[in-house]
């Protein structure tokens, strides 16, 4: 089987996470083909891989999300049917557009995005939307606003599409619009997995962003919004990593029928091997993440800061890529501002080889699926304290049948003192960690391992299959 895997933003060209999900993914279907079809945001991007590619990825296709814009043909009149009127009018308002009309626009009839975005239809829709709802608006805000928000998206409608039996895509957004391209050119289905749930990260983003002006934040939100329907209303099987999210994929707009929920895994074995770290004077805690506004590390700072007055034996260790180099240094810069004396970034770790030198984890994230961190975390016995984001109070508490009892904290996110009082308490028990930490080995043992997701994901794509032509017959 030919799989091709779309990502935005991730795979192959940062470390971590999503990244690192996907890169053991592939590794661990050798007997199948990978296509990776990878969205970036710029061309500076192409071919600057993280990972070295596994032998049965056969094929890798970028596309950049701010390519120059193709040439206009100043030749060509452009003429569209009232079908293709109806879906490029649903287009430029964020509602529903017919996907598949729009395909053949951008890939039969080859219109550019330059083309489109210059024609006279577009500006007389602009213009009387921008008279019915934008009232007090200047049109060129609105003018720059549209073309800015459509542009990417009409270029990715554009993209050459590789072969492929299957399209699976590791979100909605741009990429969901791909593998639903993918499915209409090549007649075969798709799979939607989300990790977590792009069409809510981008709404919150959208609402803090002070580059969205007031007047257009609810239009960029339907925009995004649009893109996740496209996925949604196309797939033959919609997955999440927790019941929670399967819920909210429901409410979104995904069919109740096509979605199930496919807990992460990892090599269980690998960190099960890791020793209890040997009875010290002091006390290490790990922070493995990116270095992103998305994992809150100043709040994680803050907290160590109070925890560091209180447990001058607690070291802090942050280990991960700095993926946002600004942010990066607004966190060291914040570290010293505090007085920090016992907290380290580490760069970029082998996290199996280091599991060893802390006591327990911690993450601070604002927002999450189902981390990976944490569930290495439980596998080598430690502890781990979250924020209440994604299913870490699930994995925190356990769920539905699991009963086997705490392993950790789970507090608010962005609040430093709650955060600081959790760690503080594992510091402070030894007897705590060590009991917290059994229940962690054993939640991961039983319920995350890679081995059965991998069993799941396999099962799904028959599953689809099935679907797909019980749907044609």
């Amino acid at each position: 089987m030919r799989i091709c895997v779309i990502l935005e933003g991730c795979y192959p060209y940062v470390t971590g996470g999503v990244s690192s999900w996907m890169h053991q993914y592939i590794q661990a279907m050798p007997q199948h083909e990978f296509v990776v079809w990878a969205i970036n945001a710029d061309p500076s991007q192409n071919g600057k891989f993280r990972y070295q590619l596994p032998p049965n990825v056969v094929e890798v296709r970028e596309v950049s999300l701010t390519n120059a814009a193709p040439r206009r043909d100043r030749k060509r009149s452009l003429k569209f049917t009232d079908a293709e009127l109806g879906a490029m009018r649903e287009l430029v308002e964020c509602g529903r557009p017919d996907w598949e009309v729009l395909f053949g626009i951008f890939q039969q009839k080859k219109v550019s995005p330059a083309d489109f975005l210059s024609s006279k239809y577009f500006l007389d829709t602009l213009s009387e939307i921008c008279r019915q709802k934008y009232t007090y608006t200047a049109f060129s805000d609105y003018f720059h606003t549209i073309r800015s928000m459509l542009f990417p998206l009409l270029y990715v409608m554009c993209s050459d599409v590789p072969q492929a039996d299957v399209y699976h895509t590791i979100a909605t957004g741009y990429a969901g619009v791909l593998a639903r391209l993918g499915s209409w050119k090549s007649r075969v289905p798709f799979l939607l997995t989300e990790h977590g749930i792009y069409t809510r990260e981008r709404e919150e983003e959208i609402i803090r962003a002070n580059w969205v002006l007031p007047d257009f934040k609810d239009l960029w939100i339907r925009f995004f919004y649009m893109l996740s329907s496209a996925a949604y209303d196309g797939a033959s099987m919609v997955t999440s990593l927790f019941n929670r999210a399967r819920l909210t994929q429901i409410e979104i707009g995904a069919d109740p029928d096509l979605c199930r929920w496919i807990a992460n895994g990892i090599h269980y074995e690998k960190f099960a091997a890791v020793p209890p770290r040997a009875r010290a004077d002091d006390i290490h805690i790990g922070a493995v993440l990116r270095i992103a506004p998305i994992k809150d590390v100043k709040t994680m700072l803050y907290a160590f800061a109070e925890v560091e007055q209180h447990i001058p034996a607690a070291k802090l260790y942050i280990a991960g890529p700095e993926d946002d180099p600004e942010y990066a240094l607004e966190c060291r810069n914040l570290m010293n501002q505090l007085g920090i004396k016992n907290a380290v970034f580490m760069g970029t770790i082998n996290v199996l080889q280091y599991m060893g030198d802390f006591d327990f984890t911690v993450l601070s994230s604002i927002s999450e699926g189902q981390p990976l961190s944490v569930l290495e975390s439980f596998a080598s016995g430690r502890p781990c304290v979250t924020t209440d984001v994604g299913c870490c109070k699930e994995l925190i508490f356990g769920d539905g049948d699991d009963k086997l009892g705490q392993a950790g904290y789970c507090v608010p996110p962005m609040q430093p003192h709650e955060l600081a009082r959790a760690m503080e308490d594992l510091c402070r028990n030894s007897a705590r960690r060590l009991q917290m930490g059994n229940v962690a080995k054993q939640r991961a043992e039983k319920y995350f391992r890679h081995e059965d997701m991998i069993r799941n994901y396999l099962d799904a794509y028959e599953d689809v299959f099935r679907r797909w032509r019980s749907r044609r017959q």
